[in-house]
């Protein structure tokens, strides 16, 4: 073992600086580099405490080390080298850092030992994922990505309103097991949920998450939902809420999935589908859920990778086409990529041999040892549906189905070779599971056997008879038929909502600063204004009026003293005379008060 391991995450972030001033095959090299030299450093962790610093009275903790966060960075270093050479291809350097910035900050996420430096990287999560939107330079990816930081900036002040509470209230800034029992502790919860794309709070993910760049949407599948989990898991481990929670995430993107033309759209909704898993799984919170939750966690970043690699491959050969009406018949100029997304498909709807298998159903059997019957339910029809949406909806669309008449050759040669490492690792975790996954797992359980035979033929029934369902329903055309449309979504009423909140503001802010201005610039100050300028003159005019009258000075030469000493006054010219006098009356009024 190293003595003193280097940070990942650091590795990563601080690397990633210096790509944009990298060309060619030595950025390529340099990339590669990185990840490969950060998990040298994460085969040398022990568990325990690394890298702390002090920051007013308070313990930054950058590596705090154990199985769980172990696991994390495991698949998230892995996931950061195939995506290094899925988009070696690409020149913009943007791109590259903005991936890199993301790997590294979900990293520092993972590994944060208290709430600050948890909040700090948290943070950087939104910039690097805003970038990998940004970068596309579309203007419907700009909207996205807008939208995007809107949502997760407010997402992140209510965090940072709740850990603030907490730290107040504790004395500790120490990021451990919360449970919801304050105004701090819901905060905080809420401020998880956001990332984690809850019900309601979902919809930044299926409206940005399409708009990213081809290999960029690659980083965005793994980070920010799977850091969102990982805080769950630990701060929330066992909350009944989040069951409930998980079961409306796994169910609800099944019926937008099915009706959705645009298949990155449709894969942004099977991720939420597949993310509920993972909250059921905490919910119920035994050590057997929890380590369902962790496998299904490293399973999902890897055939969901693998998937959205395999539609980003056809819209890289075929100019950006990404809708089920525009694509089909690609199996015969694109078979590689075809067999990947058919491997990803599997490994998404659980068949057996395939990763799915082995990470879902221990969720599913945690519920159904803990008598959760109606949970086990609806996680079965969100395991069918999964299997339409994703299972045969993607493949069969894009490869299969009519012919539309596209011609194209394969992907490039880094594009399969990424792809082709994926399917691999799906297929290796699904046929060796005790070899691979299940050592990597956290919490203590009674070991799980996944290929029992009653386990091989419920799911086996339950695949059959969801693609029987799907070619009754396609032949009997009662299936939705895929049509170019815009799908109404909960983000709606903060598109609707900001307009509609504009035209308010702009109608009574806007009114009441037009009546204030009136009343007070074009009033009241103007006037002061104009008293100050001609008040002096008025006030001189009146003292020496007398004076002059007395004198004997003829009328036209007094209005010809008038109109000078107005003019002298407005330049800010006074004769001798008066400034004496004037300097006396200031000195008497200073002496007597």
């Amino acid at each position: 073992m190293m003595s003193n391991p280097l940070p990942p995450q650091f590795i990563i972030l601080l690397g990633g600086l210096l790509i944009p001033f990298l060309k060619g095959k030595a950025r390529l090299v340099y990339m590669l580099a990185l990840p490969a030299f950060a998990f040298f450093n994460y085969l040398s962790l022990e568990e325990g405490i690394y890298w702390t610093s002090s920051f007013m009275n308070f313990e930054l903790v950058f590596g705090r080390v154990d199985k769980i966060s172990l696991i994390f960075i495991n698949v998230f270093i892995i996931v950061t080298a195939i995506a290094v050479i899925y988009n070696s291809h690409v020149k913009e350097r943007l791109e590259h850092f903005s991936g890199f910035l993301y790997a590294g900050s979900a990293m520092g996420v993972i590994l944060a030992g208290d709430l600050i430096t948890f909040f700090v990287f948290w943070e950087l999560l939104t910039v690097g994922a805003a970038f990998l939107i940004l970068v596309r330079k579309s203007a419907t990816s700009m909207g996205a990505a807008l939208r995007y930081l809107l949502v997760h900036v407010l997402g992140g002040l209510i965090l940072l309103a709740g850990i603030i509470l907490h730290i107040n209230e504790t004395g500790s800034a120490a990021f451990t097991a919360i449970g919801l029992d304050s105004v701090a502790s819901y905060l905080i919860f809420f401020g998880f949920g956001v990332n984690c794309a809850w019900p309601i709070l979902h919809s930044w993910l299926s409206d940005s998450y399409p708009e990213s760049t081809v290999g960029g949407i690659v980083f965005m599948a793994t980070f920010t939902t799977k850091a969102a989990i990982y805080a769950l898991m630990r701060g929330f481990p066992g909350e009944p809420s989040l069951i409930w929670i998980g079961v409306g995430m796994a169910t609800f993107p099944i019926f937008y999935a099915v009706i959705e033309n645009d298949l990155r759209r449709v894969l942004a909704y099977s991720l939420i589908n597949q993310v509920g898993f993972m909250v059921v799984g905490i919910g119920i919170g035994t050590g057997l859920s929890m380590n369902g939750s962790a496998a299904h966690v490293y399973s999902d970043i890897l055939f969901k990778g693998l998937l959205f690699m395999s539609v980003g491959a056809v819209m890289h050969q075929t100019g950006g086409k990404a809708k089920a009406t525009e694509l089909g018949g690609l199996f015969r100029c694109m078979p590689f990529t075809g067999v990947c997304c058919i491997i990803g498909a599997a490994s998404i709807s659980a068949f057996p041999l395939f990763s799915g298998f082995v990470s879902k159903s221990i969720i599913m059997t945690a519920a159904a040892e803990g008598h959760h019957a109606i949970v086990w339910l609806a996680l079965l029809f969100a395991s069918a549906g999964v299997f339409h949406h994703a299972g045969i909806k993607i493949p069969f669309f894009v490869f299969f189905s009519h012919d539309s008449g596209i011609r194209v050759k394969e992907a490039p040669m880094n594009m399969r070779i990424a792809m082709g490492i994926t399917a691999v690792a799906c297929i290796a975790i699904g046929i060796f599971p005790n070899q691979t996954i299940y050592p990597l797992l956290p919490f203590d359980a009674p070991a799980y056997h996944p290929y029992t035979f009653a386990h091989i033929m419920a799911q086996s029934l339950l695949l059959l008879f969801s693609a029987l369902a799907f070619t009754l329903l396609l032949t009997g055309g009662i299936y939705p038929a895929e049509i170019r449309s815009v799908n109404i979504d909960s983000d709606w009423f903060y598109r609707k909502g900001g307009k509609w909140a504009y035209i308010l503001f702009d109608r009574t802010l806007n009114s009441l600063n037009a009546v204030a201005h009136k009343l007070l610039i074009a009033g009241t100050v103007s006037k002061l204004c104009q008293i100050a300028k001609e008040g002096p003159a008025y006030i001189l005019t009146a003292l020496l009026t007398p004076i002059w009258e007395l004198s004997g000075t003829p009328p036209d030469q007094r209005e010809k003293l008038r109109e000078n000493l107005n003019e002298n006054i407005q330049n800010g010219v006074f004769p001798i005379g008066i400034t004496a006098c004037l300097s006396v009356v200031l000195l008497g009024i200073l002496f007597f008060f």
